[in-house]
């Protein structure tokens, strides 16, 4: 599935297209379940004609293996359909899981960064889970407890129907009227299923963030505060799901008391035409094991309507989440790019953040291929926001950015990222070995390849020593490792990319001194030939850059050599000396 396609907007059109990607699978799933239940239902029957048989005054002459087989026959044959639809719903429904959570995360990645600014990561994770367990829960429920009864219904009809025909009528009005009334009764209780769902999801969220972040809640002393605070969302959840329970205890109640009287209508209805010889004995037994397989599976299809109906809500409520149309958008005819020079040019962008705060107002800037611009100013400037749009981790609201001269709006997401090495500030890495977190620059790299980027990035001797090298698994988001030492996996990756454009986010920050030194040659190697733009706090870092752009307000208030506009006394002058006197202070004050 495209990341930009759009999922289905209702819970029953999100179903459908997972039953139309596998027709036949679903389709010779229901047929074994309508066979298997039929061929019980005319078990049934089999053995209303053994009691009829063996109910006649001559037993010499009484017929009773015929039906004897039939019965036998068809409890193996439906024995035989349960078990291949057992293995088939395995099979279809297992491999139907599979692609809902693929079909969810690539829709949930083709968001821009905004969306999931707004999201608990963990609350997004636990709903793709939940949504697949869902939908086979829904799968599972319709073909083992929803359709067996419903085939128990129409054959009970058609059973009766050759034994007495008011009786048959009679059933048909009896369960049109309890499935009116439950279905009624039920569907008042969708938005207290469907408020459940979204506190499961949003205390599942809470729970993830502060496990994430433990560090910070034993750093302050925190434990009693998040207890209370998780117990007041716990609280808000349990509340939620009393309410829904309650509902479905009411639903079944005037479920269970319905075919309560259903069927004592029924049974005392072919006792009494029993004892006017209108019906054989044989004929009561039928009605009395119809009547309370269809009690018994009726209360059954109950629970599973109900436990469906809550799946509805849950798969619903992901749909409202993750499932809306993606901001940024790949083109619909996307444009193939020729061999890339590396040209950045930004014409009268404007752009705001989802709170209306303004970043840039008709921005504009044009960096040549292979210059190596700086990027200064405060914070807030708009540093970081302008190198997320050049990677369009979200668009812009006006004018347009190009590469060679192309809007990369006209290009895909990947085709232009594939352009674009990153080094960000928060580096993040998988749980993963640390081989696998630097292969992550280029899948196809050989391991050579990588080890000859990790030592460009002077990382190869720290991972020798972790206890398996490269083998190491780094721990969630490489908490095993210091921060410098993220710092060179994300530029070893930048290394193995080899990309033609260089965007650096603060790629030394968490650097010390000597490490920096080594990296600042390294990355000397490395911005060779290519175009580069650094946002940087450290003002060293860039001060043999070919230009420094200073930010302010989202505006360019200075452009020009570093060297240059050390010696103005604009806004680039001043950062500059105030860093050089805060360094001298600190080593007086050692």
């Amino acid at each position: 599935m495209s990341a930009a396609a759009a999922l289905p907007t209702g819970a029953a059109a999100f179903l459908l297209r997972y039953v139309r990607r596998r027709p036949l699978g679903f389709g010779g799933l229901f047929a074994l379940v309508v066979a298997a239940a039929a061929c019980s239902v005319g078990a049934q029957y089999g053995m209303k004609l053994i009691v009829d048989a063996m109910a006649g005054a001559d037993r010499a002459a009484a017929d009773v293996w015929s039906p004897l087989v039939l019965f036998v026959g068809l409890i193996a044959l439906e024995n035989a359909l349960w078990r291949a639809a057992g293995w088939l719903g395995c099979n279809t429904i297992v491999d139907t899981g599979v692609d809902v959570r693929l079909d969810l995360l690539d829709h949930l990645s083709g968001h821009s960064m905004q969306f999931f600014s707004e999201h608990f990561s963990g609350s997004l994770g636990n709903r793709i889970t939940a949504t697949a367990g869902g939908c086979g829960a829904i799968f599972g429920a319709l073909a083992w407890t929803i359709a067996p009864p419903c085939v128990d219904f129409v054959g009970a009809v058609v059973v009766l129907l050759t034994i007495e025909q008011p009786m048959a009528l009679a059933l048909i009005g009896f369960v049109a009227v309890v499935a009116l009334l439950v279905v009624c009764f039920g569907a008042r209780g969708r938005a207290l299923h469907q408020a459940y769902a979204e506190q499961g999801a949003r205390a599942n969220g809470e729970l993830v963030d502060v496990v994430a972040n433990v560090w910070t809640l034993k750093a302050f002393s925190a434990r009693a505060r998040e207890h209370a605070r998780l117990a007041c969302t716990f609280g808000d959840e349990a509340a939620a799901q009393r309410r829904s329970w309650h509902h479905l205890e009411r639903t079944r109640m005037l479920h269970d008391a319905l075919l309560w009287i259903m069927a004592g209508s029924m049974l005392l209805w072919s006792v009494s035409d029993w004892r006017r010889g209108a019906l054989t004995a044989g004929d009561v037994v039928v009605v009395s094991a119809l009547t309370f397989r269809i009690l018994h599976g009726a209360r059954e299809l109950a629970f599973a309507l109900v436990g469906t109906s809550q799946q509805f809500g849950a798969i619903a409520a992901t749909l409202r989440a993750i499932g809306r149309v993606h901001a940024v958008r790949d083109p619909a005819t996307p444009r193939a790019p020729a061999a890339v020079r590396g040209v950045l040019a930004l014409e009268h962008v404007s752009y705001r953040y989802a709170n209306g705060q303004r970043v840039f107002d008709d921005f504009s800037l044009v960096v040549p291929a292979g210059q190596r611009v700086g990027i200064v100013g405060p914070s807030g400037a708009g540093k970081s926001t302008l190198l997320a749009l050049i990677q369009r981790l979200d668009d812009v609201q006006g004018g347009r950015i190009l590469l060679d001269g192309r809007p990369i709006a006209e290009l895909t997401q990947d085709v232009l990222r594939d352009c674009l090495a990153v080094v960000p500030q928060d580096v993040a890495l998988f749980h993963r070995t640390v081989m696998e977190n630097l292969r992550y620059g280029r899948a196809d790299a050989s391991d050579d390849e990588v080890v000859a980027a990790a030592r460009a990035a002077f990382c190869d001797g720290f991972i020798r020593a972790l206890p398996h090298g490269y083998d190491t698994l780094v721990g969630e988001r490489g908490v095993r490792l210091s921060g410098g030492q993220r710092q060179r996996l994300s530029l070893a990756r930048a290394f193995l990319k080899n990309a033609p454009v260089l965007l650096l986010d603060e790629a030394t920050a968490a650097l010390d001194t000597h490490s920096e030194r080594e990296i600042q040659h390294a990355l000397a190697q490395l911005m060779r030939g290519r175009t580069v733009l650094a946002v940087a706090h450290r003002l060293a870092t860039i001060s043999s850059f070919d230009r420094v752009v200073v930010l302010a307000d989202g505006r360019i208030v200075e452009d020009g050599d570093p060297h240059a506009l050390r010696a103005r006394r604009g806004l680039f002058g001043s950062m500059w000396r105030l860093q050089a006197e805060g360094f001298a202070d600190a080593r007086i004050a050692s």
